[in-house]
């Protein structure tokens, strides 16, 4: 397993919450299940199926510290799993409480190991965050029982899939009334951090588009933490193939190529948990609240609006206000030597090192040991402070940072496209992490025009500025399309590319 692989895998916890609770993601898709503002009524009437879950668990605990020595499964007793399963048909699953918890969070939280089981079969929603941005996978780290673990990233594996065989009609409709083009957009990172823009890449980003087909040709392939990878590759998406033989990646040095594909064997999952059990859990959110935009001015004396030439496209400068990236990480679950050994990596990684120089190989983990039974009664829960609920689960380890972003868009009458065109060519090419930054920015209400120029954060101390050098109609050979004859095929085992799998589960 690469270091790019590993560094990638340390966040496919973190996914996209809410449009309507006004944040963003910073790694993440959009989620599935939106609850609209102002449903606290709603709360009320799924009172019954959220309490079930939590005083079920309340309830095991009870007879635990009774000393019935392990005659009560872990998960709970036979009468809990069945009054839950009533409740299921007649509430919401994916309702949150005043707390942003669903009933699976609340599960998992309290080690109800059946209950969660049971919401799963179900198909409760995975994708979805609680008012602290933590998703049902972060809580089942944090509680560390190694099938719950599996369980949950298998079901986040399968709903990614399904969300894309959902959109993948409606995408592939627009994409045939959008004309031909040719795009070229340029990526320059930049930090604050004294030296570390020296370390920095950038990039030339080439977009062919003809019918229900995209080509992408890029030489950065990935950007995480202070690395990364570099290549010449071409990825492919062909619309009329099926959808595990549309997207095609190629390497024009080696020549070879490979399907991309979303299964993944049993020790590709199981490798998957032992890394997420032996690394932070990171939630990093994108708060969008209170952000706003206002014209950008030049000149001493007399000042006036910012207007200048964006490659062949004139553009007004505007300033973006109030951009807040909040970054949460939690370790409770992490062993000394795990956080001896993770502190490590990140300081090779931060002086141009890979994690292959640390010969990090995860070991095969075991369940934790359960934490503490909770004592807390539902309406203890669920009468406490908004925003500040009490604790359940393992005790709390978590290290929070805010960090305001001095950010600029430049926005063109002139440019051909759309917004909304742009985005549905962003989502066909949004596995790249990058792209999925810039496709989750461009979905904020942005001033008139198109984007052509801007700036986003990528990570807390680094922002990439992305400027749209040239687009124009035009037709191309069909074999741009193609896979090239002399091209080898090669097996998906042996690449690391599953990172650009259109269900690869950083898309938040």
């Amino acid at each position: 397993m690469t270091g790019e692989k590993i560094r990638a895998l340390r966040k496919d916890h973190n996914n996209k919450p809410n449009k309507n609770e006004e944040r963003r993601d910073a790694h993440d898709e959009t989620s599935n299940d939106t609850i609209p503002n102002g449903t606290s009524n709603l709360f009320k009437s799924n009172r019954a199926f959220q309490k079930s879950v939590k005083s079920s668990a309340l309830q095991q605990q009870q007879l635990n510290a009774n000393n019935l020595n392990g005659n009560v499964s872990p998960g709970g007793t036979v009468a809990d799993v069945r009054r839950l399963s009533s409740l299921i048909r007649t509430h919401s699953i994916s309702q949150k409480d005043v707390h942003g918890n669903t009933p699976l969070h609340l599960a998992l939280m309290l080690g109800h190991k059946e209950c969660a089981l049971l919401l799963l079969a179900h198909n409760a929603p995975v994708k979805i965050k609680n008012a602290q941005g933590w998703s049902p996978l972060a809580e089942a780290i944090s509680y560390g029982d190694r099938q719950m673990i599996t369980a949950i990233l298998r079901k986040l594996k399968q709903q990614s899939r399904e969300t894309v065989e959902d959109k993948r009609p409606k995408l592939l409709k627009a994409l045939r009334e959008l004309g031909d083009f040719y795009l070229e957009l340029h990526w320059d990172f930049q930090s604050w951090v004294p030296l570390l823009s020296r370390m920095l890449p950038s990039d030339a980003c080439k977009i062919y588009k003809q019918g229900i087909n995209i080509r992408l040709d890029t030489t950065l392939i990935d950007f995480n933490d202070m690395k990364c990878q570099r290549g010449d590759l071409s990825f492919i998406f062909n619309g009329d193939a099926a959808p595990a033989q549309s997207f095609v990646v190629l390497d024009n040095e080696a020549k070879v190529y490979q399907r991309i594909h979303h299964e993944e064997s049993e020790m590709e999952t199981e490798e998957e948990v032992d890394i997420l059990m032996s690394s932070d859990v990171y939630s990093a959110t994108l708060s969008t609240k209170s952000i706003s935009f206002s014209r950008s001015q030049i000149g001493w004396l007399f000042r006036e609006d910012k207007t200048e030439r964006v490659g062949n496209f004139e553009a007004d400068f505007y300033s973006v206000n109030g951009l807040v990236l909040e970054s949460r990480k939690r370790r409770e679950h992490l062993s000394e030597e795990d956080i001896l050994r993770n502190k490590a990596i990140m300081e090779s990684l931060s002086k141009g090192g890979s994690i292959s120089e640390q010969n990090f190989e995860p070991a095969r983990r075991q369940s934790l040991t359960a934490p503490a039974p909770n004592t807390l009664s539902w309406e203890e829960y669920i009468t406490a402070e908004h925003g500040k609920p009490p604790h359940l689960g393992r005790e709390l380890m978590c290290k929070e940072s805010k960090k305001n972003f001095k950010a600029s868009v430049a926005m063109s009458q002139e440019f051909p496209l759309g917004i909304e065109s742009l985005l549905n060519v962003l989502e066909v090419i949004a596995p790249f992490k990058h792209f999925n930054k810039l496709r989750e920015f461009v979905q904020m209400k942005l001033p008139p025009g198109f984007p052509v120029k801007l700036d986003i954060p990528v990570f807390p101390t680094i922002t990439a500025t992305v400027t749209f050098q040239e687009f124009r109609y035009d037709k191309f050979e069909e074999s741009i399309f193609t896979i090239p004859t002399h091209s080898r095929r090669i097996p998906v085992a042996s690449q690391t590319s599953d990172q650009y799998s259109p269900t690869d589960t950083n898309r938040k």
